[in-house]
């Protein structure tokens, strides 16, 4: 996989899945019960640890542009075609609760670009920004995303702290999997998304999901040739195939959300000064981060 250096200028626009980072470095921080209250109460361990991390990637890509997406609640369109979509996850715990809004107040007084729709996920409006522009560099936790990989894109997973990354292009996703990226959700389908409450097809794992996508190209053409499948694989499509249809929709990335472009194109430009940043950061109390300006090239 290609090295981050190799992705610096050329007029890339980083476009950042809010929501995994807050997360990320919420739970990096809140095991040891480390949550950065500010002066008026408030923990801000997550919101420093997404700040810094964003910062980090301005420094290290040097983008023409930035969009940071968020998620807009826990209900989604998603609920309406299926109402048990994420049912199972966990409330978050009550410190991490006012760091939603806190973080997206901060964003916005550093001057940020930030955009969020209700009813739909940062996912939706990251595969909408996808076909809106080229030359994006995305950062998120959510191997989901790589169904977006067109060649004009690369995809960040986070791997560890703010500089190390599994970095995917559409070729590097084809060397390791041996499908077009358009693909995977079909892969997704069929294997399913405990976490997002979905199943699949019930014995199907990753394996002989890629396996069979290799083999048949996409669901439909692999429901038209249950015939060629070995017993025990066409047994389990028979039964969990409502299971398997709903899953593709709930697995498809939304591309085309209704998303403020004329903001986007007004707001996503950078130009960054640090003293500026380092101002807003104070007069939050968010002195680690603060501090942590001094040490960017920003």
């Amino acid at each position: 996989m290609k090295g981050w250096a190799e992705h610096m200028g050329n007029n890339k626009t980083l476009v950042i899945d809010g929501m995994a980072l807050l997360f990320r470095h919420f739970f990096a921080t809140s095991f040891r019960n480390q949550f950065m209250y500010n002066a008026s109460g408030v923990p801000t361990n997550g919101v420093q640890g997404m700040v810094r991390h964003t910062l980090k990637l301005v420094e290290m890509l040097k983008p023409e542009r930035m969009v940071i997406t968020w998620d807009m609640g826990s209900e989604t369109i998603r609920n309406e075609w299926f109402r048990d979509y994420k049912k199972n996850r966990q409330a978050p715990p009550e410190e991490l609760i006012p760091q939603f809004d806190y973080v997206k107040e901060v964003i916005d007084d550093i001057g940020f670009c930030q955009t969020g729709i209700k009813g739909y996920e940062a996912d939706d409006l990251i595969g909408t920004l996808s076909q809106k522009y080229d030359d994006l560099v995305i950062v998120s936790g959510d191997r989901d995303l790589l169904q977006l990989l067109d060649g004009t894109n690369d995809i960040w997973l986070t791997k560890k702290g703010f500089t190390e990354y599994n970095v995917y292009t559409q070729s590097v996703f084809e060397e390791q999997y041996g499908i077009h990226p358009s693909q995977f959700v079909d892969v997704k389908a069929l294997m399913g998304d405990p976490g997002d409450g979905y199943y699949g097809v019930k014995g199907v794992g990753e394996k002989t999901a890629f396996k069979l996508i290799r083999e048949h190209g996409n669901i439909e053409q692999l429901l038209l040739n249950l015939d060629k499948l070995t017993p025990s694989v066409r047994s389990k499509i028979e039964a969990d195939r409502v299971s398997l249809e709903m899953s593709l929709r709930l697995a498809k990335i939304i591309t085309d959300v209704p998303v403020d472009i004329n903001f986007v194109e007004t707001k996503s430009p950078l130009s960054i000064n640090p003293v500026d940043i380092k101002s807003v950061l104070d007069g939050h109390n968010l002195s680690i981060s603060s501090r942590y300006v001094d040490s960017l090239d920003l």
